[in-house]
Formats: C-alpha cells, sequence, structure tokens
C-alpha cells in the first residue's frame, strides 16, 4: 500500500510549525527572562530540568502540609505548565525519532536536541513515505506536538477566507493559512469520495490543498486563483473568530 503524498506533505508541514514553535517555550520557561536570539536558545539542560522537578515537588509539599502554595521565587519564575509541555514535547519527538529510525532500519538515532531530531525525521519523510503506517504517526504525532505547543503559547493561527466552495463538502468553509502557505476546509463534516482518506476515520483531519493544488482547487470551488495567492500574504487580514464555516 503506497502513502498518500499528502500525508508527508502534512507532516513536513507540522514538523515545520514545531521547529518554529518549541525555541518559544523555551523562552516562556522563565517569564523574566529576555528572549534569546533563535540560534541561541537550547533545550533544557539537566541542571533546569533537576530544578522543574524539585520546585513541583516543594511546590506539592507545601500545599499539602500548609494548604498554601510555596512563595517567593521558587513559586513564579518556572512555569509548571510550560515545563510539562517541554517534557511532553521532547519525550516525544525522542520517540518519534527512534521508531522512524527503526522502522527504517537505521539503528538507533544519535543523541540530539529537539530541533536536530526535528530535522532529521524531515529530512527522512521521504523515505518514511514508503511505510503508510508510519507516516500517518508521524503527521498525528508532530500534529498533536504543535498544537500543544499552540496552545501553551496561546497562539492563534492567521486564517484567510477563501471565496467559493470546497469540492467536497460544498461548504463555504475554505481557508488559507499563510503559515502553512496551504488552503484547508475546516468543515469538520467534510467527506471526500477517496475511501482510504484519513477523513473518515480521523476526527482531527481537514482536507488540504498545496501551493501545487491552488489551481484545480480554484477551477473545482468557483475560486480566484490570484486571491489565493494574494490570500498567503501573512499580512491580508485575518479571519474574524465569529466567522466560522457555514453549509
Amino acid at each position: 500500500m503506497k502513502t498518500d503524498l499528502k500525508t508527508v506533505r502534512d507532516a513536513a508541514l507540522w514538523i515545520e510549525a514545531l521547529l518554529k514553535q518549541f525555541p518559544e517555550l523555551l523562552t516562556e520557561l522563565a517569564p523574566g527572562r529576555p528572549s534569546a536570539a533563535p540560534g541561541e536558545r537550547r533545550a533544557p539542560s539537566p541542571e533546569l530540568d533537576r530544578r522543574i522537578r524539585e520546585e513541583r515537588r516543594d511546590s506539592l509539599l507545601a500545599q499539602q502540609r500548609h494548604g498554601t502554595a510555596v512563595p517567593g521565587y521558587s513559586a513564579a519564575p518556572l512555569r509548571l505548565h510550560v515545563s510539562d509541555a517541554i517534557r511532553d514535547i521532547t519525550d516525544g519527538v525522542i520517540e518519534l525519532d527512534e521508531a522512524v529510525h527503526d522502522k527504517l532500519g537505521l539503528g538507533r538515532p544519535r543523541h540530539a536536541r529537539v530541533p536536530q531530531r526535528l530535522m532529521r525525521i524531515a529530512g527522512l519523510l521521504a523515505q518514511v513515505a514508503a511505510h503508510p503506517a508510519l507516516a500517518a504517526h508521524v503527521r498525528d504525532e508532530s500534529r498533536r506536538m504543535a498544537r500543544r505547543c499552540a496552545r501553551v503559547l496561546g497562539d492563534s493561527e492567521t486564517m484567510v477566507r477563501v471565496r467559493g466552495r470546497c469540492p467536497w463538502c460544498d461548504s463555504v468553509s475554505l481557508r488559507a493559512f499563510p503559515a502553512r502557505r496551504a488552503v484547508l476546509c475546516v468543515n469538520p463534516a467534510c467527506r471526500c469520495a477517496d475511501e482510504e482518506c484519513d477523513c473518515r476515520t480521523d476526527p482531527a483531519y481537514r482536507h488540504v490543498w498545496h501551493e501545487g493544488d491552488w489551481e484545480a482547487l480554484a477551477g473545482a470551488a468557483g475560486a480566484d486563483r490570484a486571491e489565493i495567492d494574494a490570500s498567503m500574504d501573512e499580512s491580508a487580514t485575518p479571519l474574524r473568530s465569529n466567522e466560522g464555516a457555514r453549509r
């Protein structure tokens, strides 16, 4: 069974999003500190990881004994929901890197920080494409971790309405996502005619049209190709939150 190329392209987009978001989590971990330049951002050191564990333990002990939180420095600088996200994503990326190497018969991957591991996975996607289950796993995990990053950071991805109707569900639910350079149908009920498409089994799945598909999409949806191109400008007017998809 051959992997749908859209699965691999989606995986590449989610990995790219995660590469952009993860360093911001490290900055958020200590809110009072100035932001580091992109090249200077690093994964938590063993010492920082030890401090996080100790602060969680001390805070829990104080609450259990006295019904209060630990006052002062140890309660504020390190935000536990951020450190939890960093730990979850770090573990997830390591496991994903190891799963990809194991399935491709490449042996155990070398130790590396999260961004390097993500770039390594991205560089192997052409080989991953030969393994449908692995490709879907890489896409699903990278999507999960990128979404967790976005939730913790409070990010709201820019979304621009595209005129026309989705070729599959006939809903006016086509949206351009400049950061991904992709058009998605945001209607969760959208189903296509392909029996092997993930839209039938994955509630989080959305149909995606990448740049090479925009001409065909414009023709099928009654959209304007030039408008799609213009909507990919990140300075384009974003869609307001109350302008959801309508059937």
